[in-house]
């Protein structure tokens, strides 16, 4: 299995800190600095960071950057190279499920659309509950799924999903995350794409996931971001036309 990409990066930048004569406690250099430096794009150095600081080689302070925690000599590395970058794999979700929407727009049934209607209401009822929101989030895209009649789709996004759970990236990545409210954008994200799949629009409802898709990856990098003084926001494509 070839190596993740985060992975190099994150080689790459404890190479810069060897190199140079950082202490333990000095801020390092931003992840713009690093993307620039590299020729990468600055989620795959979020990444890069979030691997750091789960091996505790650094440290990250909302607000203020990440600072050198501990030497580069004491480290014992726990990244496993099965475990996929986020934004890595929500480009891959974006890609697929959107295409997973389409494929359930034309087949969908009656029982399909209620279920997922009585999946938005349990999803609004529970926004204030973390763990519970998350749990409809999944019902939902994995019935729709379902919805396509297509067992390898299925398991597809079921793949997808438990890739996604339980990944140590993942729960670093929701550690720096503070402000809940963006469950109110997804929420009404999912209601635009039932929309669709209710009107049985295939390219409507791949564009609803697509774009959903993509605010789901603008939102978390944006809420992720340690110098959220610096956040230049423009930072994925835009939907395909």
């Amino acid at each position: 299995m070839a190596e993740r990409l985060y992975r190099e990066i994150g080689e790459s930048i404890k190479q810069e800190i060897a190199k140079s004569t950082m202490k333990i406690g000095d801020k390092l250099p931003t992840e713009r600095v690093y993307a620039e430096l590299f020729g990468v794009s600055r989620t795959l150095v979020r990444e890069a960071f979030i691997m750091l600081e789960i091996e505790e080689l650094i440290e990250v302070r909302k607000g203020s950057g990440s600072y050198l925690k501990n030497s580069l000599a004491s480290l014992q590395p726990i990244i496993q190279v099965s475990d996929v970058g986020p934004f890595e794999l929500l480009q891959a979700r974006q890609e697929i499920e959107s295409s997973i929407a389409a494929c359930a727009a034309p087949v969908i049934t009656k029982q399909d659309l209620q279920k997922l209607q009585d999946i938005l209401d349990i999803e609004s009822a529970e926004l204030e509950v973390v763990e519970n929101a998350n749990n409809a989030d999944r019902d939902f895209h994995l019935s729709i799924a379902q919805a396509t009649q297509n067992t390898v789709l299925l398991d597809t996004a079921t793949r997808l999903w438990d890739m996604r759970d339980g990944n140590p990236m993942w729960k670093k990545l929701h550690a720096r995350i503070q402000d809940t409210s963006y469950h109110d954008q997804w929420l009404d994200d999912h209601k635009k794409v039932l929309v669709q799949l209710r009107k049985r629009n295939a390219e409507g409802a791949r564009q609803a996931m697509w774009q959903h898709l993509e605010n789901v990856k603008q939102t978390l990098f944006k809420l992720s971001d340690t110098e959220a003084p610096d956040f230049d926001g423009y930072l994925f494509a835009q939907p395909h036309g």
